[in-house]
């Protein structure tokens, strides 16, 4: 692929604009990312930034639902967003010679969203059967109380869809006070990928954007705190869901190349510890797997696994046995080869596409106010040796720093503290 340097520039608004040119592609990935999420809501708010995510396809001064539909469906295009804890994104996917036709669509979704009263009852009724849907996904529901209970009582804790409650209690004027406050050019990033030129992106940005006035009010992020925790909610399941969590590094951390491979050695892949002796060696689990969740001024590195009701004791104590084994032993040259390759590899290959590239952009952006190549990833990969991966794992898997949450049909069960040593 010849790509060219990620170009910078930004607005005089304070909005950022970032283009790669990709010329062995004939399409466009662009868009507009909002450096605020579900984390910079209030309690009584919680929702907010999904909710009105969902109104900005509603409808806005110039266009219908179905005039948006429509317009996009007629050049063949993706169009596409989400809600995150940190930031939300809307993107458009579109051949090349439409790029002017997505991002006059895509500025006026996010510009001049109609937030039609009758519009808002209605997508109430939506957001809240997605919030049933969850109460119905075990496996969803169970990463859901343990977040809760990981970051008790800060906004990092709280689900990003809101409550039924907070929901409920949304209204047009609120949305838009909301709206006016966090749309705002310094939380904006513009991100484009694919066969373009930067100064013709610029120009389009500048004529939808370039008006906007400075405004919206800084938000000053409280790091959480994590107070270790047994949780277990009795549900009545075939299958029980267990995670099993400890704090970990934020995104610009320097040790997040060591964590990396840690997960990945752990959980990230089928010939992964995890994997191997609780569901190939032992056959305790179907799915059994680990993740790392990195924010801002926090993180989480959490291990999931749906096993028998009966054998939620088994599965808990293998988990830590694998957390025991990886700090007091060095992983093995081949295992630590293998795990690198693995990481690498994905994230090449994740890279592929102007959609996946442009979002990558976007976050760096975000996260570290520059483009780290994907060259400087991969060195601070290859550049993990076993004693690395054994002091992170020293750091995170301390005594005392687990916490837990099962979900399932498991009357009786206890998981006392002391069952979650590591030493």
């Amino acid at each position: 692929m010849s790509n060219t340097p990620v170009v910078r520039g930004a607005l005089d608004n304070g909005l950022r604009l970032l283009t790669e040119q990709m010329n062995s592609v004939r399409s466009v990935s662009i868009g507009v990312w909002l450096a605020r999420g579900s984390r910079h809501e209030t309690a009584e708010r919680g929702g907010i930034a999904h909710f009105v995510e969902h109104m900005l396809f509603k409808g806005t001064h110039n266009r219908s639902a179905e005039d948006i539909a429509q317009a996009i469906d007629s050049i063949g295009g993706q169009l596409d967003a989400f809600t995150a804890k940190e930031y939300a994104g809307y993107y458009i996917k579109v051949l090349d010679e439409h790029l002017p036709l997505a991002l006059d669509i895509l500025s006026d979704i996010v510009l001049n969203p109609a937030f039609d009263p009758e519009d808002v009852e209605r997508e109430k009724k939506v957001v809240i059967e997605e919030i049933k849907m969850v109460e119905d996904t075990p496996d969803d529901l169970v990463h859901e109380i343990f977040t809760q209970g990981f970051w008790e009582d800060h906004p990092l804790g709280r689900p990003i869809l809101g409550t039924r409650e907070t929901v409920e209690s949304f209204t047009s004027s609120l949305l838009h006070a909301y709206f006016r406050d966090t749309y705002a050019p310094r939380n904006l990033i513009i991100s484009a990928v694919g066969n373009l030129q930067h100064e013709h992106v610029r120009a389009l940005v500048s004529e939808r954007f370039g008006h906007l006035a400075p405004a919206g009010s800084p938000y000053d992020d409280v790091a959480p705190t994590v107070v270790p925790k047994v949780l277990i909610r009795r549900k009545e399941l075939e299958q029980s869901h267990v995670c099993v969590g400890t704090p970990c590094y934020p995104q610009d951390h320097e040790d997040r190349h060591a964590a990396y491979v840690l997960n990945t050695v752990l959980g990230g892949s089928m010939s992964s510890r995890l994997f191997q002796n609780i569901r190939e060696k032992r056959g305790l689990a179907y799915a059994v797997f680990s993740s790392l969740s990195a924010y801002r001024d926090a993180g989480s590195f959490t291990i999931y696994a749906g096993c028998a009701n009966e054998a939620v004791g088994e599965v808990v104590d293998l988990i830590v046995e694998e957390l025991r084994s990886v700090r007091q032993a060095p992983v093995p040259d081949a295992e630590l080869r293998r795990a690198k390759d693995h990481l690498k590899g994905s994230l090449m290959l994740g890279l592929e596409n102007t959609a996946s590239r442009m979002s990558h952009v976007a976050r760096q952006e975000m996260y570290f106010g520059r483009q780290v190549s994907l060259d400087e990833t991969l060195q601070g990969i290859e550049r993990v040796t076993p004693d690395d991966l054994q002091r992170v794992a020293a750091d995170l898997f301390r005594d005392g720093a687990l916490s837990a949450t099962v979900l399932g049909d498991v009357n009786g069960l206890r998981i006392p503290p002391e069952r979650l040593d590591l030493q």
